[in-house]
C-alpha cells in the first residue's frame, strides 16, 4: 500500500472566535448531545476504568534539578484524553499547564491550554487547536445544561459566586439555558471585579446583573446559584444559606455541610469519575494527598451515610431515564469535574465550523513517512 500524507489544520484562538467558540447556545446544545451519547455507553475516557479525568504531572516540594518545576497553588501539568462516539466518532487529548502567578507576573491566563484531535481508526491528527475558549466554555455550558435540567421551572433569579472567566461562561450558559431568568447576583472578593463583571454581563445578556457586598447576598432567594472560584478559594455552602428548591451548580469545589448533603438530591457530570479519583487518592501516601474534589461526600460515603449508587447521573436525567427530584421543593447539588469528552465534542464541532469556513493553517507532517 502506497503511503499517504498526513496533515492536520492548526487553528489559532481568532481562527476559533470566527468558527463561533463564544457561540454558547450552541455549546449547551452540543453539552446535551455529548450526555445523551455518554448514557448510550458510546465513550471512552482514561485509565483501565475507561473512566479517568486524565494524567497529573505530580510536581514535587523540592527540586530535584536546577530548572524543575516545583509544587504552588494550583500549579500542575495535566493531559485528559477520550474517545466520543455518535456523530462525533472523534479521539480528542486537551494537554495544559496551570500557575496561578501566570496573570501578574506573565500576563498570561493562570491555564494555557490545546486541544488535540485525532481520527480513531488511524489515530492520524486532524486538528491542533487553542483549548482556552474550548475549556471555558464547555466549563460553563455543563452548569447550564444542569440548570436546564434540574433549576425550578420558574427560575427567575440567579447567585453567581466569583466574577472571573468560568463564571462569565456559567451565566452565558444559565441564561441560554433557562428562559425565565430576569436577573442574576454576583459576588467576589473583588468588589469592583464584581461591578465590572455585573455591569459588562448586564450588556451582553440584557439581564439585570448587580453586585452584592457577602456571599449570602448573591444566595438569598435564588433558584439558581453557581460557584467558579479558584481551587485556592473554597466557599462554604449549608442548608439555611440556600433557597428550597434551588439549584446549586459546582464547577469548582466548595465545602458542603452535613444537612445540606442529607436534604439534597445529588447530581454529579460523571460519578464513575469521582470514584476513580477518590480510589487514586486512596492509594497515595498520606502526604502526598490533595483534598478530593467534594470530599465531604465522599466522606459521607466512607461512613457509611451515603452510597455511591446513591449520586444521580446527569446523563441519566437529560435521557429522561430518572427525573430531576424525588420531591417537590427538594434542592438539587450538581457536581462537575470536567469531561474530556465535552472539549472534544465542542472541539470537533468547532473544527467542523472552520472546514466550512475556511479557516486555520494547515500544516504538513508529511507527504510519504520517512519509515514505514
Amino acid at each position: 500500500m502506497e503511503a499517504s500524507k498526513v496533515e492536520f489544520l492548526f487553528l489559532s484562538q481568532q481562527d476559533m472566535i470566527e468558527a463561533g467558540v463564544l457561540d454558547m447556545e450552541q455549546c449547551v446544545q452540543v453539552m446535551e448531545r455529548t450526555f445523551q451519547i455518554m448514557n448510550q455507553g458510546d465513550y471512552l475516557m482514561g485509565g483501565p476504568s475507561q473512566n479517568h479525568h486524565g494524567i497529573k504531572l505530580w510536581l514535587p516540594q523540592k527540586p530535584r534539578g536546577p530548572r524543575m518545576p516545583v509544587a504552588g497553588p494550583d500549579r500542575r501539568f495535566m493531559a485528559m484524553i477520550s474517545y466520543l462516539g455518535g456523530e462525533f466518532n472523534v479521539c480528542g487529548v486537551k494537554w495544559y499547564g496551570s500557575n496561578i502567578e501566570n496573570p501578574a507576573k506573565r500576563g498570561l491566563p493562570r491555564s494555557i491550554l490545546m486541544v488535540i484531535l485525532n481520527d480513531p481508526e488511524s489515530g492520524a491528527p486532524l486538528a491542533v487547536m487553542e483549548g482556552n475558549l474550548i475549556s471555558a466554555m464547555r466549563t460553563g455550558a455543563a452548569i447550564g445544561l444542569g440548570a436546564k435540567y434540574l433549576a425550578p421551572k420558574d427560575a427567575r433569579r440567579a447567585g453567581l459566586i466569583a466574577a472571573g472567566v468560568i463564571g462569565r461562561t456559567c451565566l452565558m450558559a444559565i441564561a441560554a439555558s433557562v428562559r425565565t431568568l430576569q436577573e442574576a447576583k454576583v459576588f467576589d472578593i473583588d468588589r469592583q471585579k464584581a461591578e465590572a463583571f455585573a455591569k459588562e454581563m448586564s450588556r451582553e445578556l440584557g439581564l439585570k446583573v448587580y453586585a452584592v457586598n457577602r456571599m449570602e447576598e448573591a444566595l438569598q432567594d435564588s433558584d439558581v446559584v453557581c460557584s467558579a472560584t479558584s481551587r485556592i478559594q473554597r466557599p462554604i455552602f449549608q442548608s439555611e444559606m440556600l433557597k428550597e428548591g434551588s439549584f446549586l451548580g459546582l464547577s469548582a469545589d466548595a465545602t458542603l455541610a452535613e444537612d445540606l448533603l442529607e436534604e439534597s438530591r445529588v447530581v454529579a457530570d460523571n460519578w464513575a469519575m469521582h470514584v476513580d479519583w477518590r480510589e487514586e487518592m486512596e492509594k497515595l501516601p498520606e502526604n502526598s494527598r490533595d483534598r478530593i474534589l467534594y470530599a465531604e461526600v465522599h466522606q459521607r460515603i466512607k461512613a457509611g451515610r451515603m452510597r455511591d449508587g446513591d449520586i444521580v447521573e446527569l446523563k441519566k436525567v437529560v435521557a429522561g431515564e430518572v427525573p430531576a427530584r424525588s420531591r417537590d421543593r427538594q434542592r438539587v447539588i450538581y457536581l462537575t469535574g470536567g469531561l474530556n469528552t465535552e472539549d472534544i465534542s465542542w472541539g470537533y464541532t468547532i473544527y467542523q465550523n472552520a472546514l466550512k469556513k475556511g479557516l486555520g493553517q494547515k500544516l504538513k507532517m508529511w507527504d510519504q513517512p520517512h519509515w514505514f
